[in-house]
C-alpha cells in the first residue's frame, strides 16, 4: 500500500457510536435520498430533477434541463454512498436499484465518451467552453470516484467502464498538447478522483491528468481570463475581492499560502493536491499543502471543524475572522477538510492531521445531518436567534432546523458518502507500522495478524486493542494520542507500557502474540475552552468540550436568551450519560450565572448595581442541536 491509508477492505467497522448512525442511513438516509433523486418527496420540497435530467438527455422523456449544472453529482454522489454502504451492509435490493440507476445514467453517454446532461440537453457545441463556472470536469470528478467505489465493492464494471470513456473524452481534449483546450476545473474534484482511478489501475495516463489539472492551475496567461473573453463567459467575481482565488485559481497552487475563495472548492483541490505530490514525491507540492493545512486548521478554522466563515462565496475571509452567527460552515467544506486531513495523513503521519479529521468528524459533520437521517444543514452556525435567521437579511442563509432537502444538494448525499466509508478513516499502514488515527471499534486486517479495537468513544477514553496472531512477528502499532489530551495511561499485557512518543503518535515495538492486549485510558475532564485572542468575535467568550466533542447550550434545556448567561463555573461540572436522549449522549451540567431580564422604561439606562442570578446549565453535545424543536443554540458564552 502507497503513503499511511488502508485499503478499503482492511478495516471493519463495529462501532456502537457510528452503528446507530449509519443504520439510520441504510434504513432511512438513503431511501430518502433516492426518492428525493426522483422527485418523489412532499411536494413543499425542493426538487431534484437529477434523475429525470438523465431520462431527458437519454431521450427517454422529453423536457428541458432542471436544477444546477452540477445537477449530475447528486446522484454520483448517492452511489458512491450507496458502495460504501453495501461493503459494511449488503442489500440485494439496494444493490439492484444501484444497478439501475446506474443503467439510466449510463444510457445518455454520448458516443464519445461525454457524459453530462447539461451540455446533452442544451447543446453539446457549447461543452468544454466554461470549464470556470459550468462544473463539467467536477461532475465528471463524482462519477470517477462512485465508479471506483461501486466496481471495489461489487466487481461490477458498467459505471467504470463508462467512467474510464469518459475520462478518455476529456483527455482528448483537454491538456498540455497542441490543440487542446489549456483548462483544468473552476470547481476541483477531478484531481483526487483521477489518482483513486490511478490507485486502482496503476495506468499512468491518470496520474499525470491529475498532476496536469494541479500544475496548470494559477499559470500565466491566466487560463480563465482568456476563456472568459474568447467564449464571451459571465464573470460574476470580478468585482469581487475572491476574483480569480475564488476558484483557487489566482495564483500557480506553489505560490498559495493562504485558505482563500470556496472553501469546500479549496478543501477538494487542496486534496488532489495532497495525493499528487504523495504519488510523484513532489516536495514543493507537499510544502505548499503544509503551508495551505497550517493556515487553514490554525487561523481560519472553527472549535467544530466548520471552514469557511462568509455566505459571500462560501468563503474565507482572512485570518481569525470566525464570526458564530453569520458563520457559512458548509458541511461539504468540513467533509473535505477530513478528505484533505486523511491524504496528509498518507503523505505523512503526524497526529495534528487525525485530531483535525477527528474533530471535524465528530462536531462540523454530524451537525449537518438529524439524528433521524432525513433532514439536513447546508450551513452549520455556532450561533443561533431564530427570530434573527427568519428578519435578519444577512442571516437567513442560517437555519435555526435542518431542512427537508435543497435545490443545491450537494451535502446529504456528500454526508451519505463520508459517513459509510469510515473504515477508510480509522487506521492505515506505512512501511511496517500500523497507525491507528481514529478510535472506534473495528476490526483492522493486517498480514498474518489482525488488531481488535473495543472503544466507547467518544463518550469513554478507555480503549482495548486485542491482537489475533497466526504466530508471533515483529511489528510497531502506533497509537495517536489525541491533542485534547493532557493525561493518559497505556498498558501492555497488564504491565505499564514503553513507546517513543513522536509526531502524536506512540510507537510501540515488539514481538507479538496471539491475544496480547493494549490498554489505553484517556483522562477526559471537562474543558473550558477559549479562543484565540485575535478572534474578535469570541473575545471574552468560552465554551465546553469533552474528549473530541464541543458542547452547546440550547434553548430546550436552558430557556431563552442564552446571551445574557456568563461565568461558567467547571469545577462544578457533573457529566452525564443519557441514553433516552439524542439517541444516546453524554451531557454535561455546569453551574454558572444569568443577567436578570428587567423591563427597561427606555432603551438604553444607567448602570444600576444588580446581582446575577444562580443558575445551572446543561450543555449537549453540538452535533445533536436542533433535534428538539425550533429554539436559540449558542457555543460561545460570555467568560
Amino acid at each position: 500500500m502507497s503513503g499511511c491509508g488502508y485499503r478499503s477492505s482492511t478495516v471493519t467497522l463495529n462501532d456502537r457510536f457510528f452503528s446507530r448512525i449509519r443504520e439510520t442511513l441504510v434504513r432511512e438516509g438513503i431511501p430518502y435520498q433516492w426518492e428525493a433523486l426522483n422527485d418523489r418527496l412532499p411536494a413543499d420540497t425542493a426538487p431534484s430533477y437529477c434523475m429525470r435530467n438523465f431520462r431527458v438527455a437519454a431521450g427517454k422523456e422529453k423536457g428541458t434541463f432542471g436544477g444546477f449544472v452540477f445537477q449530475d453529482s447528486d446522484l454520483y454522489k448517492w452511489l458512491e454512498g450507496v458502495a460504501f454502504s453495501l461493503r459494511w451492509h449488503p442489500d440485494k435490493d439496494l444493490e439492484a436499484t444501484a444497478d439501475e440507476a446506474i443503467a439510466e445514467a449510463v444510457s445518455a453517454q454520448q458516443p464519445d465518451g461525454y457524459l453530462d446532461t447539461y451540455y446533452i440537453i442544451n447543446g453539446l457545441d457549447r461543452r468544454f467552453t466554461n470549464l470556470k463556472d459550468n462544473h463539467e470536469l467536477y461532475v465528471a470528478g463524482h462519477m470517477i470516484e462512485a465508479a471506483v467505489a461501486y466496481f471495489e465493492v461489487t466487481g461490477k464494471r458498467v459505471l467504470l467502464d463508462a467512467a474510464i470513456r469518459y475520462v478518455d473524452c476529456i483527455d482528448a481534449c483537454i491538456g498540455p498538447e497542441e490543440g487542446k483546450i489549456h483548462g483544468y476545473p473552476g470547481h476541483p474534484v477531478i484531481e483526487m478522483a483521477l489518482m483513486r482511478l490511478y490507485d486502482l489501475t496503476k495506468e499512468p495516463k491518470y496520474l499525470n491528468m491529475a498532476a496536469y489539472f494541479v500544475n496548470q492551475r494559477g499559470q500565466a496567461p491566466l487560463f480563465f481570463e482568456e476563456e472568459t473573453a474568447r467564449n464571451g463567459n459571465d464573470f460574476y467575481w470580478k468585482n469581487s475581492p475572491f476574483r480569480y482565488q475564488y476558484y483557487q485559481a489566482g495564483m500557480p497552487v506553489r505560490s498559495q499560502k493562504t485558505a482563500d475563495g470556496h472553501a469546500v472548492r479549496a478543501m477538494y483541490l487542496y486534496s488532489g493536491m495532497a495525493d499528487v505530490a504523495r504519488e510523484t514525491g513532489d516536495e514543493s507540492l507537499a510544502r505548499a499543502c503544509r503551508d495551505l493545512w497550517e493556515n487553514t486548521t490554525r487561523r481560519r478554522m472553527y472549535i467544530t471543524g466548520a471552514v469557511g466563515s462568509t455566505e459571500h462565496g462560501e468563503a474565507f475571509t482572512f485570518d481569525y475572522d470566525l464570526p458564530n452567527d453569520t458563520i457559512y460552515g458548509e458541511t461539504c467544506a468540513s467533509i473535505g477538510l477530513m478528505f484533505f486531513a486523511r491524504r496528509m495523513l498518507r503523505l505523512e503521519a503526524k497526529g495534528e492531521y487525525a485530531d483535525v479529521m477527528e474533530r471535524a468528524l465528530y462536531n462540523g459533520v454530524l451537525s449537518g445531518m438529524q439524528l433521524d437521517g432525513k433532514k439536513f444543514f447546508y450551513v452549520n452556525p455556532l450561533e443561533v436567534v431564530p427570530e434573527a435567521c427568519r428578519l435578519d437579511p444577512h442571516k437567513q442563509h442560517v437555519k435555526p432546523e435542518r431542512q427537508k432537502w435543497f435545490g443545491c444538494a450537494c451535502c446529504p448525499p456528500n454526508l451519505i458518502r463520508l459517513l459509510n466509508s469510515l473504515e477508510d478513516y480509522v487506521a492505515g499502514e506505512k512501511d511496517g507500522t500500523v497507525f491507528v488515527h481514529l478510535y472506534a471499534g473495528s476490526r483492522i486486517e493486517l498480514e498474518n495478524m489482525s488488531l481488535q479495537l473495543e472503544t466507547e468513544y467518544p463518550w469513554q477514553g478507555k480503549v482495548q486493542i486485542r491482537v489475533e496472531a497466526e504466530q508471533p512477528q515483529r511489528k510497531t502499532i502506533a497509537l495517536r494520542i489525541p491533542g485534547w489530551c493532557s493525561a493518559y495511561t497505556v498498558n501492555l499485557c497488564g504491565e505499564p507500557g514503553q513507546g517513543e512518543f513522536r509526531d502524536g503518535y506512540l510507537y510501540l515495538t515488539r514481538i507479538w502474540g496471539d491475544g496480547d492486549l493494549i490498554e489505553l485510558n484517556f483522562e477526559m475532564p471537562v474543558s473550558l475552552m477559549r479562543a484565540n485572542p485575535r478572534i474578535r468575535k469570541d473575545a471574552g467568550l468560552v465554551t465546553l468540550m469533552r474528549g473530541p466533542i464541543v458542547y452547546c447550550l440550547e434553548e430546550a434545556d436552558n430557556g431563552r436568551d442564552l446571551h445574557l448567561i456568563h461565568g461558567i463555573r467547571p469545577e462544578t461540572a457533573c457529566v452525564r450519560w443519557e441514553p433516552e436522549t439524542l439517541c444516546g449522549v453524554t451531557t454535561v451540567t455546569t453551574e454558572a450565572e444569568r443577567e436578570p431580564v428587567t423591563e427597561f422604561t427606555e432603551l438604553y439606562e444607567a448602570q444600576q448595581p444588580e446581582e446575577s442570578l444562580p443558575v445551572q446549565l446543561k450543555w449537549i453535545p453540538y452535533y445533536a442541536w436542533a433535534n428538539r424543536g425550533l429554539g436559540e443554540m449558542r457555543v460561545w458564552v460570555r467568560k
